[in-house]
């Protein structure tokens, strides 16, 4: 007899284009993804919450708080500090640069910020089951206060993602691991905040990569089966083929647009699940990870 751990597969960027958003709800029909995120301020975002209801609401709806994609929900010049000169929310590259020298207005962010959760609300009639935010935005000043206490402000307490990882599959995962580092250092700082003002959020997070490694058909196999911990998260970015992203969310038609199909394919083998049951998970919506009774396999 084992207890089960509790897994939630978080397909992120919800609305971010047509054929990634079908992507999405096909694996959400199937039960091989358990939760997802509303990118609310990309112009296919509304279409894709009406297909998530004409749909039955299949997978369990969250916010995706956005500062990097596309054109802020908010006039340009009443967040300055966040949009370039044609009104587009600065690039991730860009957005680093100006938090790291204190050029972003806390203002501007929590202005843009409530404004898009007040779309989500609008649009989906419910606050957040789930929030993370794209391109973990959320892990650097001042966005990282600002979305607290933003989110601190509500009654509602949704599963806010830890970015952190065991240093074993910082070792032994390949990928990205100077990026995997960085962020888990600032993930774990703001874990100890979220921690302290009860959001709830599982012990680990898994599948931060670069583009090509998800070519590997073991990829997700690989991160189940080296996780450790009663409670993890595995972060995906599954979809169809969406050529409404290149120049949005990748330069071109090449390996960065290619990676959502590769994910997709994953989570829709047969070999998934079953790698999902010997690393003794059960697959679980996030907002019900260390809430819901743990099972018992035989």
């Amino acid at each position: 007899m084992a207890r089960l751990r509790q897994l939630a597969v978080v397909a992120d960027d919800f609305g971010i284009g047509p054929e990634t958003d079908r992507g999405i709800l096909e694996l959400a029909k199937r039960c091989r993804i358990t939760s997802t995120v509303l990118l609310v301020n990309s112009p296919y975002a509304a279409d894709a919450v009406s297909a998530w209801k004409r749909a039955g609401r299949p997978i369990e709806l969250g916010w995706h708080p956005n500062l990097t994609l596309d054109r802020p929900l908010l006039a340009p010049d009443l967040v300055p500090t966040l949009v370039d000169k044609n009104g587009v929310f600065h690039s991730l590259g860009r957005f680093l640069r100006n938090s790291y020298f204190g050029r972003i207005s806390p203002a501007d962010a929590f202005a843009e910020l409530t404004a898009q959760y007040g779309l989500f609300v609008k649009l989906t009639g419910q606050p957040p089951a789930l929030v993370n935010s794209h391109q973990h935005v959320a892990l650097f000043a001042p966005i990282a206060a600002v979305l607290h206490d933003l989110l601190t402000s509500f009654p509602h307490r949704p599963f806010v993602r830890r970015v952190r990882e065991p240093r074993a599959t910082l070792r032994g995962i390949p990928g990205a691991r100077i990026k995997r580092w960085l962020l888990d250092r600032r993930g774990r700082r703001q874990a100890e905040s979220l921690d302290r003002d009860g959001f709830p959020g599982c012990d680990w997070l898994a599948g931060i990569t670069d583009p090509h490694c998800v070519q590997d058909p073991r990829f997700f196999e690989n991160w189940l089966a080296a996780m450790p911990g009663a409670t993890v998260e595995l972060m995906c970015h599954p979809g169809h083929h969406d050529r409404t992203l290149i120049g949005r969310d990748c330069p071109s038609d090449g390996i960065a647009l290619e990676r959502r199909a590769h994910e997709l394919n994953h989570l829709a083998s047969d070999a998934f699940p079953e790698a999902v049951r010997r690393a003794g998970f059960e697959l679980m919506p996030a907002s019900r990870i260390g809430r819901a009774p743990v099972r018992v396999a035989a």
